[in-house]
């Protein structure tokens, strides 16, 4: 939206999106902290069905059973409490990412290093159906935050791609970790929204890519 405001005398447009989210509040107290993660796990599911669109404050703070005035103590719009979920679950995607940070990993067979490489996102998407819903808004009128998230993965692989091909160097090990999140990431992703068939044909795939690309870095390790 378009808002106009006074400075010096003169009128000064400001170019605001709609679903830019404005500052919340963060939980101070172990009660405000329950009532955001309820607010946070009613919105998820709503955000499924009936969807982002369809769905407004007012009815999340119904479902959690929450006076409204509660609900905007801690988030002022809806695109704070969509910015809220996305870093809810990012910040669980880079556990798991982190966890692939061991020597025993690093010495894996490359086909059983890729199974677990790809792996980690395909049980991450099953375990948290959420996340789908969220991301595919997030990516339309967030597009920072997306931009962020990936860029945050890719340090995270890149720190760990050391073990396993020690002779490269640090801009080597950025561009594969770039290619990874960014090529394969985007293929799990699409292939979310698959039927169930061609969704697994479409994992298969991943891990082939996967595995031929990283093979042409196995002389090197």
């Amino acid at each position: 939206m378009l808002i106009f405001c006074q400075e010096d005398g003169k009128k000064v447009a400001q170019n605001l999106s709609k679903d830019t989210p404005r500052k919340r509040r963060k939980p101070m107290q172990a009660r405000s902290l329950e009532r955001v993660n309820r607010i946070l796990d009613v919105a998820t599911e709503m955000f499924i069905e009936p969807g982002y669109a369809a769905t407004t404050t007012k009815a999340i703070a119904a479902q959690a059973k929450l006076p409204i005035g509660s609900l905007y103590q801690f988030f002022p719009d809806k695109a704070a409490i969509l910015q809220a979920l996305a870093e809810r679950y990012s910040g669980l995607l880079y556990q798991r990412f982190e966890a692939l940070d061991t020597l025993e990993t690093a010495q894996l067979p490359l086909a059983d290093y890729v199974d677990r490489l790809i792996n980690v996102s395909e049980q991450f998407f099953g375990e948290y159906p959420g996340y789908y819903a969220i991301f595919m808004e997030v990516q339309g009128t967030m597009p920072e935050v997306d931009n962020a998230i990936d860029a945050n993965l890719i340090q995270i692989l890149a720190r760990q791609l050391p073990k396993r091909y020690p002779s490269l160097n640090a801009e080597d090990y950025e561009a594969i970790a770039f290619v990874l999140i960014k090529a394969m990431g985007n293929l799990l992703w699409l292939s979310l929204g698959q039927t169930a068939d061609f969704h697994q044909r479409l994992l298969i795939e991943a891990k082939r890519l996967t595995f031929n690309y990283l093979q042409s870095y196995s002389a090197m390790r």
